[in-house]
């Protein structure tokens, strides 16, 4: 039985980690993909949008030449992070359950499944779950959404040369996608239900979608909602009425929320309308003692609300915690 187990291996699962380590605590982190699952699945030329210090764990620099790293700078980074503090990793292995047994100094219990599809069981003192929320996109719900040319994740523009793209959403994904598919030859319709772009949206980016748009270089509906996807059209109703979208491909960028099962399973508490689970702020654990949570799964659909650079540090009070607990 180990001191902690942490549940993904992103930035805040791999800060948790080496908190650990310079604890002395016996420790381990399952992941049901790759290092930093979230980040090897975002597109592969994405710049982030802070800069490498903001992105730092451990205390090992971040060193680029480039004012913001780029996705295969950061993949470098934290391959080196787990090389450099020698982090147990348990990859491909996916957390179904976990359960909490017996008396409040009982261990925890997680039922996991590797690839081949074998089950297994690990116990520990404490638990931490840092497993984000890039994995589980908001659904629209409307007919054709799961046709083999719609997506929730845009990759990148060149298999799109010379092809007609609808991007559905108005936050900085939508505006860096139809900016680069224009850029790479597509025919680009942005189609958002708002009467504009986010003001979330990077200031370095605004401008320049709205010049798109404005130029019609980019074709843009706003106020419009999609209500059916065909495989050779986006259906959408705007201030006009009802509308045909001619898509060869449809990439609906519409946000991301944490999957909150293995939460509830546990006994944690989630606020149904903002998936927020009840937590200390101060030490991050749940209303479960000896459970934590980590990094953005804390904020529930706010996901706005905590990235790398402030998730980053949530391992050193989860830590703390456990250390003050174990004492008491």
């Amino acid at each position: 039985m180990r001191d902690l187990l942490i549940v993904g291996a992103g930035p805040a699962g791999l800060a948790t980690a080496i908190a650990a380590v310079q604890a002395e605590l016996d420790y381990e982190i399952v992941e049901k993909g790759a290092l930093v699952n979230s980040i090897f699945h975002f597109p592969r030329q994405m710049v982030f949008f802070t800069t490498a210090e903001l992105l730092e764990i451990g205390g090992l620099p971040f060193v680029t030449p480039y004012e913001k790293p780029t996705q295969a700078e950061a993949l470098r980074y934290y391959r080196r992070v787990a090389d450099t503090f020698q982090l147990r990793v348990a990859f491909d292995e996916e957390v179904l359950a976990i359960r909490r047994h017996g008396p409040q100094d009982a261990p925890f219990a997680l039922q996991t499944r590797t690839v081949d599809g074998n089950l297994h069981e690990r116990r520990s003192r404490s638990v931490v779950l840092a497993t984000g929320y890039y994995d589980h996109p908001n659904d629209m719900g409307v007919p054709g959404e799961d046709l083999p040319h719609v997506s929730h994740y845009y990759g990148e523009a060149h298999p799109c040369y010379r092809k007609r793209v609808v991007v559905v959403g108005g936050k900085n994904s939508a505006a860096i996608a139809a900016l680069e598919l224009y850029r790479a030859g597509a025919a680009v319709t942005l189609v958002h239900r708002r009467a504009g772009l986010s003001d979330s949206v990077k200031y370095w980016i605004k401008p320049d979608i709205e010049n798109r748009i404005k130029e019609g270089s980019v074709a843009a509906r706003f106020e419009t909602c999609v209500r059916a996807i065909t495989p050779t059209h986006v259906v959408v109703e705007g201030p006009a009425g009802p509308a045909e979208l001619p898509a060869d491909r449809v990439f609906l960028l519409t946000g991301y929320h944490p999957e909150v099962g293995l939460l509830r399973g546990a006994g944690v508490r989630v606020d149904e309308a903002s998936l927020r689970p009840e937590h200390d702020p101060q030490t991050l654990e749940t209303g479960v003692p000896g459970f934590y949570v980590a990094g953005a799964i804390v904020s529930g659909k706010e996901t706005g609300r905590v990235f790398i650079e402030n998730g980053r540090f949530h391992g050193d009070a989860i830590v703390r915690s456990i250390r003050s607990r174990a004492v008491r």
